[in-house]
This record gives structure tokens, sequence and C-alpha cells, in this order.
């Protein structure tokens, strides 16, 4: 299940990441935040933002 983590040190930086979001789909998810907390000083992709799920159609074959 995918979920946001929003981190605030004592000095008030804030630290947003998210987690199990296959793809883009994290940015769409914290955009909300990123926009309440201002400008984003620094990005990180985690590797599952470069997942892509495929789907392949099945095909059966007549008797079978």
């Amino acid at each position: 299940m995918p979920w946001i983590e929003l981190i605030v040190s004592p000095k008030g930086e804030s630290v947003v990441q998210t987690r199990e979001f296959e793809g883009a789909a994290c940015r769409q998810a914290s955009q909300f935040l990123e926009a309440a907390l201002g400008a984003v000083s620094h990005e990180q992709l985690t590797s599952e933002f470069y997942e892509v799920q495929i789907s392949t159609p099945l095909t059966q074959s007549e008797g079978h």
C-alpha cells in the first residue's frame, strides 16, 4: 500500500518521501504537499520511480 512520509527537522526543513508508488504516481500523490511547503530544493528519485508495470494480453489457443 503506497504511503507518504513527511519529515520536518528542528530547523524547519522538510523532506517528503513517497513509498511503494509505481512510476511517476509518486509525483502526483505528493504534489499537494510540495505546493504547500514551497519550492523544492532537491529531488532524489528512487528505483520505484523507474519501475514500469507491464501488462501483456493473454491469448488462448482453441481447444486448450
